[in-house]
C-alpha cells in the first residue's frame, strides 16, 4: 500500500541507516514521511520507535498501514487505537511505543490457506490479478492516508465514513 501511495505521489523510498526505509512528500503545506521497516515484521515497533524519538511524535501523530489475515480480501478497517489483533507487527509497535494509542488502517488480505505456513503467505507477492482487484482498496486507502495527512485523524475518519457509505449504496444497487 505504502509503494501504491509513493508512486501515485511521485515519491520514493531510500535506504538509510535505521530500520526503515523512508520517503518525504508534501501535500499542501503540510510534509508527511512514509516508513517501511526493514526488520521481520515481528520487529516493526524498533523502526517505529526510532522515528517516533528522531521527530518527537504523539502517538496521534503515527498512522499505521498493515495487512490483516482477519479481514476479507480487499476489506478496509480503521481504528484510532486498540490492540494487536493477533498481529506481530502491530505487537511490536504497540510493545515499542508502549501504546496502543495509534489510528491504523488495517487492509484485508483473507485467510491463509491451509496449505501455506501464515509468514509465507503474508509475504507473497500479489499477482497482476490481485493487484487490479486491490486498486480500488488502495485507492481508498490513499485518500484515507491523504485525510490523515492534511487533516488528522478526525478528517480520516470522515473521510472513511464516507467511502463506507458510498459503498453501502454501490452494495444495495447491485
Amino acid at each position: 500500500m505504502l509503494d501504491y501511495f509513493a508512486k501515485k505521489k511521485s515519491i520514493k523510498f531510500k535506504e538509510l541507516t535505521g530500520d526503515y526505509f523512508e520517503a518525504v512528500g508534501k501535500i499542501n503545506d503540510q510534509n508527511y514521511l512514509l516508513i517501511k521497516p526493514v526488520t521481520f515484521v515481528n520487529n516493526s515497533g524498533i523502526a517505529a520507535r526510532e522515528i517516533f524519538e528522531k521527530y518527537s511524535l504523539s502517538p496521534e501523530e503515527f498512522l499505521v498501514v498493515c495487512d490483516d489475515t482477519n479481514l476479507k480480501n480487499y476489506d478496509l478497517r480503521v481504528r484510532m487505537s486498540g490492540g494487536n489483533g493477533g498481529h506481530n507487527g502491530l505487537n511490536s509497535i504497540i510493545y515499542h511505543l508502549m501504546s496502543d494509542q495509534f489510528p491504523r488502517i488495517r487492509i484485508g488480505i483473507g485467510n491463509n490457506p491451509t496449505d501455506i505456513i501464515l509468514s509465507e503467505y503474508v509475504l507473497s507477492e500479489f499477482s497482476k490479478s490481485e493487484l487490479e482487484e486491490y486498486e480500488n482498496t488502495f485507492n481508498k486507502s490513499s485518500i484515507l492516508i491523504e485525510e490523515f495527512i492534511v487533516g488528522g485523524s478526525k478528517k480520516m475518519l470522515e473521510a472513511n465514513s464516507v467511502l463506507m457509505k458510498s459503498e453501502n449504496q454501490n452494495n444495495s444497487n447491485q
